[in-house]
């Protein structure tokens, strides 16, 4: 059976108020789940959530939300399971996806919010997820308008696979903390917005190999510093452009040894006259949402 992944309607009818968020329930949207994930990530995709899944995970705990239009169709979902991380209920979101005529509307921050609200009702104190460091436009939802911070990098998370989206490299990423508790976000947003507006985290020394190979005490490591980006990523990645490994590499080192020297990513800053992103990193004392220093 074919299962549309929206119903007919042009994106100028399209009204973001319109749009519902609630659980995805009926078999129908079990399957119009299924086939965005197609849609989204291809019909070889291996990690697709069956129907089954959708249904039976809600039951113990998991979330599987849609974003529905009137007529029914499904805009976007968000899926993630929860369990036990040393003694706290914790989340993984582990799909979000929205169609490509929807976005740009919300909506994807519309669903993890109410994913959030979900996961606190239940007794969860943090949401993980990851991201690919590469991909600017993640970084900035995560960073500037969620208000998560990093939990973990890690590298080659899943091995270099033939997947369109991984782009023949290593599958660097970054494990996000997201708590779920409102003051928490306020703050981390206001440090965002903070950052952001400072003149000396925007102009702050670039992350590089003279600078990492270098000799230079931590006493006198500066308060903040930026670890460079390309803007267009996504695209090197689904172009297998000569140079994503090459940005692949350079991000990793930037941002490992900047964590490891105890920095934190506060922001991230688009610089669109050279086309490049940068995780502003400052050595504010944070604790992550897991409770390990970030």
């Amino acid at each position: 059976m074919v299962v549309e992944v929206v119903r007919p309607s042009s994106a100028a009818e399209l009204d973001p108020a319109s749009v519902e968020i609630r659980p995805i329930t009926t078999r129908e949207e079990c399957d119009a789940c299924v086939a965005l994930q197609r849609a989204t990530w291809g019909d070889d995709f291996t990690d697709v959530v069956p129907q089954s899944i959708l249904k039976v995970s809600q039951r113990v705990g998991g979330i599987a939300l849609g974003a529905f239009e009137p007529s029914g169709g499904m805009l976007g979902f968000v899926f993630g399971l929860t369990g036990v991380e040393r003694g706290k209920v914790v989340h993984w979101s582990d799909m979000l996806a929205v169609a490509p005529r929807a976005r740009n509307l919300g909506l994807g921050r519309r669903l993890k919010e109410a994913q959030r609200k979900l996961v606190r009702e239940i007794g969860g104190d943090v949401i993980y997820w990851t991201f690919d460091p590469l991909i600017a436009r993640n970084a900035h939802l995560n960073f500037n308008r969620l208000g998560a911070r990093v939990s973990e990098y890690v590298v080659d998370m899943y091995g270099v696979t033939d997947s369109p989206l991984h782009g023949g490299v290593p599958t660097d990423r970054i494990i996000v903390a997201w708590p779920t508790r409102d003051a928490e976000i306020e703050e981390r947003l206001s440090e965002a917005a903070r950052v952001l507006a400072s003149d000396d985290a925007i102009s702050a020394q670039v992350v590089s190999d003279d600078w990492i190979d270098g000799t230079e005490g931590a006493s006198i490591l500066p308060h903040a510093l930026r670890v460079e980006a390309p803007l267009d990523g996504e695209q090197q990645l689904l172009n297998r452009s000569p140079g994503t490994l090459a940005w692949r590499e350079s991000v990793r080192r930037g941002l490992v040894w900047s964590l490891g020297a105890g920095y934190a990513v506060s922001a991230f800053a688009y610089d669109r006259d050279t086309e490049r992103g940068y995780y502003l990193m400052t050595k504010s004392p944070r604790t992550a949402a897991n409770g390990r220093p970030q």
